[in-house]
């Protein structure tokens, strides 16, 4: 077997089992595929997981503990890869997780990679670490993080974000498919999409894949004549949709709509019939045959090139590749 990868899960207390196992079975998977498929002379893997403090025996969120091989202290090997699991009551301010912030402010220049999984990506803000670089981690902790931390460029929607050597991934599940893409960074995509199928992980989803559906997140409104609106717009996308049309089915002026509708909303009238617009041309590419130029005349976008600019302005992918990645139509 060639030269290893040494792959350190860094684990503080209390966090989602997932956070560990997740990755961990992706990086298993993989020694295991190369070890069985590959040339002998490929590099592969040793995986570890190691305490954030000085206990080797760590609670989780799940009720399961998990005993580590070691902590900090104990590593002796060539670190490639740092994976940091989140904390499900993560306090930044925690002490007992200071000498884990100490531990990567002095040693994150050795390693090849820092990865961070949900609130991992707390421990990566207090080294110092994700200044002035693009990060991500729950969606639920997005706006807390960019509060704490002004110098981080904090993205709510994507699942992960490499920026440099430093990766970050929204929560819990996202932490398999960023590990998948580390996979596929070291060995390629045959080997990533072998073990993909070896986990049954049917859709290896892009770090631009988003974290939650638009249609949920601009719905919670309490506001009747805006909810309607909202209802009559996912019926009628493929309608020239403007403001004064819109305000005129709610009664009301247009300016006085297109303020109410961004009160309640928290997005302009324009804005909102974009995102559905993007939304259910997403779910068309990925439950229907239909052919893009159909689905861009059934969601109001025109034709196959509009659909192209507002899935490279949005999604950073082409229709067609999206529709690769996720397409879960029969053929």
């Amino acid at each position: 077997m060639g030269e290893t990868k040494h792959i350190v899960i860094i684990v503080p207390p209390m966090t989602s089992i997932l956070d560990i196992a997740g990755p961990l079975e992706v990086f298993t998977k993989t020694i295991e595929y190369i070890h069985d498929n590959v040339s002998a002379s490929t590099q592969s893997y040793t995986t570890h997981v190691v305490s954030a403090t000085t206990s080797t025996y760590v609670a989780t969120t799940a009720g399961l503990p998990v005993v580590c091989e070691g902590n900090l202290s104990s590593i002796h090997y060539e670190i490639d890869t740092v994976i940091l699991a989140g904390k499900g009551d993560l306090d930044p301010d925690d002490t007992e997780l200071k000498p884990l912030v100490n531990w990567l402010t002095e040693n994150a220049g050795h390693f090849r990679r820092i990865c961070s999984i949900c609130a991992g990506a707390y421990m990566l803000a207090e080294a110092g670490l994700l200044n002035g670089r693009r990060a991500t981690t729950h969606w639920r902790n997005c706006d807390n993080m960019a509060k704490r931390y002004p110098a981080i460029i904090m993205e709510k929607d994507p699942i992960y974000i490499k920026d440099g050597n430093i990766y970050t991934s929204a929560g819990i599940s996202t932490g398999m498919d960023l590990s998948l893409a580390l996979v596929e960074e070291d060995f390629g995509r045959d080997i990533a999409v072998n073990v993909a199928r070896i986990l049954v992980l049917y859709l290896k989803r892009p770090g631009n894949q988003s974290q939650f559906s638009n249609i949920l997140m601009y719905q919670k409104v309490d506001y009747e004549p805006i909810q309607h609106i909202q209802e009559w717009i996912l019926e009628h996308l493929y309608e020239d949709l403007s403001v004064e049309m819109l305000a005129e089915k709610a009664l009301m002026s247009p300016r006085n709509f297109a303020r109410v509708f961004l009160r309640e909303t928290g997005i302009t009238p324009a804005k909102y019939i974009e995102k559905m617009r993007l939304e259910t041309a997403r779910r068309r590419l990925e439950e229907t045959r239909l052919t893009i130029d159909e689905i861009s005349s059934e969601c109001g976008i025109g034709n196959a090139d509009g659909l192209r600019r507002l899935f490279l302005r949005h999604m950073k992918t082409t229709p067609s590749d999206y529709r690769k990645s996720f397409s879960t139509a029969l053929n």
